[in-house]
This record gives structure tokens, sequence and C-alpha cells, in this order.
């Protein structure tokens, strides 16, 4: 049984109208944290609670490199902060994180994508070419506000990339050894909320409707992330994010698909699950096909992993025992990634 600290979460209306500062507390002094990508957005929100920030931090990086968890982490005590405020995805709030560890304050967390980091007690930190991941409850925001209005901004790639990041979570809750129905219930509505979702916004950006009900699958998503064990498909996204820099996102685009074929016969339930919310005949299949629909990368090879690397992921990958509903093995591992170095379709 996971039990973690209790969170305030909120879909306010427009942040700049509804924002109470009470939520960080008046005695608190905020360090906002930020990625170089969504400084313009930060600094909009920033300025609306200008007179409670301390200092400011602008470089968070995918991955979380220790170098740059390091700088923040002198940054913000330098400035006598005690609360931390990431405004970004999951780069940003994985910074938060990773500073509470070292440095310990509550954060307050505004989500800009749909990376679902807000809602779990999961961190990760990147040291030499390798991604170490962890479940810390210090970590887990104690304030998350989701605002469907930050999202609009951003690009139509990166949602479709960071939606199915989300719609991850939820599949490997689906056959994870520690689910339950609840858990279940909620990884099922968040396919559901974000396949219907993300094809609107790759059509018109900024409809509030479909902004709105992605933002809700996130939340659903991040909270099935957080609370059961995840499989092959994220070891495999942490180890070739780590060894290779690949985009966070994008990898989870080029994997997922192929993580669910290959778990598919010890996994009906939440392949069953999975078809339903997306109205497919095959979970893998309908994963990959929804990818292909919005337009995101679906091999390894166009986001930058290099062929001859294919067999150093699968022995890092397959090194050491994690829950997985198909035991792991080398060779059905490299054949995973090299279906998804290709991007061929799962069963075709």
């Amino acid at each position: 049984i996971r039990a973690v600290k209790r969170q305030q979460v909120g879909f306010p209306k427009p942040f700049r109208a509804s924002f109470n500062p009470r939520l960080a507390h008046d005695r608190h002094r905020l360090h906002r944290l930020s990625h170089l990508r969504r400084a313009s957005l930060a600094d909009r929100v920033g300025n609306s609670i200008k007179p409670f920030v301390a200092g400011l931090y602008g470089k968070a990086s995918m991955h979380v490199p220790a170098e740059i968890v390091a700088e923040a982490s002198s940054l913000a005590r330098g400035t006598g902060a005690d609360c931390y405020l990431p405004i970004g995805g999951g780069s940003t709030i994985g910074l938060a994180k990773a500073l509470v560890l070292s440095s310990p304050a509550p954060v307050l967390a505004i989500p800009t994508t749909y990376a679902g980091s807000e809602m779990t007690t999961i961190y990760g930190i990147t040291e030499r070419g390798e991604k170490k991941t962890g479940r810390d409850e210090r970590v887990l925001p104690q304030t998350v506000i989701y605002d469907p209005s930050l999202t609009v901004g951003l690009p139509v790639g990166l949602s479709a990339s960071s939606g199915m990041n989300a719609i991850a979570h939820c599949v490997e809750a689906l056959y994870a050894p520690d689910g339950n129905p609840v858990i279940s219930l909620i990884a099922e509505e968040g396919i559901r909320a974000l396949g219907e979702a993300l094809p609107v916004i790759t059509q018109n950006p900024t409809d509030p409707t479909a902004r709105t009900k992605a933002l809700y699958g996130a939340w659903l998503a991040g909270t099935a992330l957080g609370s059961t064990a995840m499989g092959l498909h994220h070891k495999l996204c942490h180890v070739l994010g780590g060894g290779w820099r690949l985009p966070h996102a994008e990898t989870h685009c080029a994997i997922l698909p192929h993580a669910m074929h290959y778990n598919r016969i010890a996994a009906s339930e939440a392949e069953r699950r999975i078809c339903a919310a997306l109205r497919s005949a095959d979970a893998a299949g309908g994963l990959y096909d929804l990818e292909a629909k919005l337009g995101v990368t679906t091999n390894l090879a166009g986001i930058g992993m290099p062929q001859a690397g294919l067999a150093d992921a699968a022995r890092a990958a397959t090194q050491s025992s994690y829950p997985n509903p198909v035991p792991l093995s080398f060779d059905g591992v490299l054949r995973l990634l090299e279906n998804a170095y290709a991007g061929i379709r799962p069963g075709d």
C-alpha cells in the first residue's frame, strides 16, 4: 500500500484573475523555476505574484542533469526562498523535486504540459549518462494549479507528444502488479480523455474545451503514475533519455506501442481497457494509430537514437529486475527496440 501526503489541486478560472497568494502562504518567499522555452509564460505568471518571488532560475533541462540541480540549489539558498514555484512541464517540476531532496521546501506546481509529474512522488536525476529515479514523499507538490489557458501556447507537436507521454503512464498503470480497480478506472478514463482531446488540439490548438479535457486527462495520468510501479516502457525511456539524451516525450511516443505489444500476452485486462478507451480492436495498434493521427514521430531513428546503441540500451534495460507483465529478456527487448527504431506498426 502506498500512502502519500495530501495535496491541494485546483482547476481555476484564468490564472491572473483567480490566483490567491495565500495558496503560497504570506510567510513564503517563492523561488520560481522555468525552462528557457517557456520563459515568457513563466514571466507572465510570475509577474502577477511578483512581490512573493525571491529568485528566478530559467535553465531547467530535460532529464534533470545533476549540474543543473546543483546550480539551481546554490541560487535558491542565496535568495532565502522557502518555497519552490515550478512553472512548466516535467523538466521544470522535476527540477523542483530534485531541489527538495537537497534543500527541503514546499512546492507549488503550475504545470503547462501534460507530463503528470506534479501528481507523483517520483523524481529523476541524470548524472554521467545515467538517469536514476526514485520515490520520496517529500518531493510531492503540496499545491497544484491546473489552468488550461496556460497550455494554449504549447506548440501542437509538443502538446501531442506530451499527451502521449501521459497516456503511457495510464497504460503501464493498467498492468502494474500493485494496481487496483480504482486506479484502473482512473487510467482508462485518462486514456479516453486524452485520446479524444489531442486530435482536436492538433487541428485547433486554442480550443478551450479540448485543452481542459487534455489537462484533466493529464491529472488522471499523473495520479495513476504516482500510485503504481512502472514497467518496461518507463525503464526503456529512462535508459534512452539518460544515456543518449533523447527528447523525453518523443521517446515515450516511439516506445509505447511496442512496449504494449511486448506485454500483450500477459496484460489482457489492460488490453481490453485500452481498446475501449481508444475505440480500437488492438491496444498496441490503436496507440500507434493515434500517434500517426497526431503527427508525432513514431520511430527512434527520427529523434536521434543511433542504431549502434540499441544493443547497449537493451542490455541496460534488462540488467536489473523490476515489475513487468512479461519476463524480460535481452533478445526480446532488443527486438522491441529494433521495431521502435524502424517505427513499424506493431503486429504488422
